[in-house]
């Protein structure tokens, strides 16, 4: 019976990967188009002066780290889990304009206060940090959208897992990768404490109104052939 069941539950994971698989690939492009294009622009457009955001003790503790970027960049693989589990078209437009506020309401915080992290001295180690910070001078400080798109993603993914019936440790590894990358946005000095609990609260707020308001868990009961494995993890 669990042999059976876990090839039902990689079956519709498969099934779901796959469809509306050219909306989401050319959607998820877009957007991350007039992302970087809006973030880059507002970056290089201060309208007002920039403030530096503080260091507080725990910024000065944590050390900066080479090893952190591949955690960092993570995010951009971990952003896209959700859309390629999204079957449903409308979902997959709900989706991006949730994503879409979350990123209006830090680009409106950007333009109105613009904020950058100290500069660090990572002389000898810091051959990644000198190069993004070259790219993006760490301006766009607070909130985090790293942060805040963590966060977001990974309370929508903890909704699919529970849904699915997934085994526990598929939700620890979820909020262990959240985590990770939280962790990873203060060990590349790219954001400080500030900026993380601000991230973090909007990317909350966002999961919060998506899961309120959002229609893809209910909208995953029309798969008919998977809605019967387990039934009892509708109850969310």
């Amino acid at each position: 019976m669990t042999s059976i069941l876990k090839a039902d539950l990689l079956d519709e994971i498969g099934r779901r990967f796959k469809a509306q698989f050219w909306f989401k690939t050319f959607g998820s492009i877009g957007f991350m188009a007039l992302f970087f294009w809006g973030y880059i622009y507002i970056l290089q457009h201060a309208f007002v002066l920039v403030t530096e955001m503080p260091l507080l003790a725990v910024d000065r503790l944590i050390p900066y780290q080479n090893g952190a970027w591949l955690i960092y960049v993570s995010l951009w693989v971990y952003v896209q889990l959700p859309v390629t589990m999204i079957v449903n078209r409308r979902e997959l437009v709900r989706y991006g304009w949730s994503s879409s506020v979350i990123s209006i309401i830090g680009f409106a915080v950007f333009i109105f206060w613009p904020t950058a992290v100290p500069l660090v001295d990572v002389d000898g180690v810091g051959t990644l940090y000198s190069a993004m910070r070259n790219i993006d001078t760490t301006g766009n400080s607070c909130p985090s959208l790293h942060v805040a798109f963590s966060v977001f993603t990974a309370m929508w993914l903890d909704r699919f897992v529970r849904w699915i019936g997934g085994a526990g440790w598929v939700r620890w590894f979820n909020v262990i990768w959240c985590l990770s990358i939280v962790y990873s946005t203060m060990a590349t000095k790219q954001h400080v404490l500030i900026d993380v609990v601000a991230g973090g609260a909007l990317g909350y707020a966002g999961g919060w109104v998506q899961a309120r308001f959002g229609g893809e868990v209910r909208e995953m009961a029309a798969a008919p052939d998977f809605a019967q494995i387990k039934p009892a993890s509708r109850k969310l």
